[in-house]
């Protein structure tokens, strides 16, 4: 019989396989996550918790198992589960998670621990089943008897003021409307749509929407998009058009669209909404030719800057002048911080056009994370490098550029605590990955922002005020980190410091 391709930990207890072998044939949710660690970290999941929770295994080994409620933090059955964990106890619950997408879903949750030949408690595992149906049903219940009377008065509101309210809608909204029918015909516009298109009402109420214009909108993969929406639900999102038209020349737009929930009169609608991003585009093309140009040229300056400074330097050295010593060292680090930046510009715009280079090789992990440790010592002797975890492991990877993601997240942790004294790396081994966190006890970031942060150009408004930056950084570490088939991810509140984690195989396929 074939081997199951479990890619669990291995306990040494043979039975112990077995058991994990019955998970990953079973159609319920199971994790183990590791009680040893800190943070209580996911170490497996079977195939069955994948497709409860919509994440792929890479993305869920690593995480505590909170990120599944999102900002959704305030369920009782959370102190529930708290509680157990401390205690090293069983617990069964019924909590809100959210899918990958974002959906809400209910789970019927139990934990119980496994305890080693001690007695002490070393893993827990959890067996998650879905009742989202059931809790929904429940609810549509209690929901229908309490708006039985709203349900009567939306009954009894007439067509024309669902007319006359949709109407408002679409006419109000400054992005451009178009409402079709199953045929594709135009049935309204609004005055954004009519303005911007140069285009009166008379010449295209009642027309396919591919026939208007010149046929400018005769596109076969829109065809394709427009005509599945209806039957199969499939809403457009982003889909992006580059054409010319008669009255307003050649333009860049983003189309999305869904179908109309509306019963009656205006069941089988589509709702089609179009965006002029033509400046958006011009703007950030025109932006990353800047930035790989003036990378360019401030490189040869800053070469010829760097090498007569340390000329001057032996120079000064040689005469015993240490009145110059000081000033030397600072422009020194003003020279490596601005050669940093120009790099980073510089792997931004190779980023973009898909030209970024990765060299493959084996390393010992003690190595990349001493080395980088020492290296910010070195600019940074305020703050001490505290180093914890399991590092004596060999992985995958492009020493450079993960070396590139330590540093920057390393610095950030320094830059963004300036009151603190020391910055904490523990590394974790779990199944086959390799788990490395750098936390800090600054600032924090607002949960809002926990995803935008590794936007390109991206900085949070509390820290742009205080601390000089152009917010690439951590756009580059997320890009390094995907290729290495990893995630990076950071966990942060006000006031209360940041951790930043990124998880990454330890061995390439």
């Amino acid at each position: 019989m074939e081997d199951f391709p479990l890619n669990i930990p291995d306990f040494g207890n043979a039975d112990f396989r077995l058991f994990a072998a019955a998970f990953n044939a079973s159609s319920n949710g199971v994790i183990i996550t590791d009680h040893s660690q800190p943070d209580d970290p996911i170490i497996y999941c079977n195939k069955a918790f994948e497709s409860l929770t919509g994440y792929s295994r890479k993305e869920i080994i690593g995480h505590n198992c909170r990120f599944l409620q999102s900002n959704d933090r305030s369920q009782e059955s959370r102190i529930l589960l708290k509680e157990a964990v401390k205690k090293g106890s069983h617990c069964q619950v019924l909590i809100r998670n959210y899918k990958k997408d974002g959906r809400a879903i209910w789970n019927e949750l139990m934990i119980s621990p496994i305890r080693n030949a001690k007695g002490d408690v070393s893993h827990f595992i959890g067996i998650q089943n879905d009742v989202t149906k059931r809790v929904e049903a429940e609810q549509n219940l209690l929901e229908e008897r309490e708006l039985l009377d709203d349900k009567v008065r939306e009954r009894t509101q007439t067509l024309e003021e669902s007319e006359a309210y949709l109407s408002a809608i679409v006419e109000t909204i400054r992005e451009s409307l178009v409402v079709l029918d199953k045929q594709m015909r135009i049935t309204s516009a609004n005055r954004n749509f009519r303005e911007f298109f140069k285009i009166s009402q008379q010449k295209i109420l009642g027309k396919e929407i591919f026939e208007i214009g010149h046929h400018q909108w005769d596109i076969p993969e829109l065809r394709e998009l427009l005509f599945n929406i209806l039957p199969h639900n499939n809403p457009i999102e982003g889909f992006e058009m580059e054409t010319e038209f008669e009255a307003i020349g050649r333009k860049m737009l983003i189309l999305n669209a869904r179908q109309m929930t509306l019963k009656g009169k205006y069941q089988d609608r589509i709702l089609l909404a179009i965006e002029d991003i033509t400046e958006r585009k011009a703007l950030e093309h025109r932006k990353e030719d800047f930035i790989n140009i003036a990378s360019h040229e401030m490189k040869t300056p800053l070469t010829s800057i760097k090498g007569n400074l340390q000329l001057l330097e032996k120079i000064a050295r040689r005469r015993n002048d240490e009145s110059y010593f000081k000033g030397f060292k600072t422009a020194g680090k003003s020279i490596d911080r601005l050669e940093r930046l120009i790099y980073e510009l510089l792997d931004v715009a190779r980023i973009q056009s898909g030209k970024i280079e990765f060299s493959f090789e084996t390393f010992e992990l003690s190595k990349l994370i001493n080395e980088s440790a020492a290296i910010m010592e070195a600019e940074f002797p305020s703050h001490k490098i505290i180093i914890s975890g399991d590092l004596n492991n060999t992985i995958e990877g492009d020493f450079g550029r993960l070396e590139q993601v330590m540093i920057n997240l390393l610095s950030n942790a320094v830059k963004y605590s300036p009151n603190s004294q020391s910055v904490r790396i523990h590394v974790a081994c779990l199944s086959d990955y390799c788990k490395i966190s750098v936390m800090d006890s600054g600032l924090g970031i607002h949960s809002r922002d926990h995803k935008r942060i590794f936007e390109r150009f991206y900085r949070a408004d509390e820290i742009s005020e205080k601390f000089p930056g152009v917010g690439i950084g951590l756009y580059v570490c997320s890009q390094i980190i995907k290729e290495h088939h990893g995630t990076l991810w950071v966990e942060s509140e006000e006031q209360n410091g940041s951790s930043f984690s990124f998880t990454i195989p330890m061995k390439q396929k």
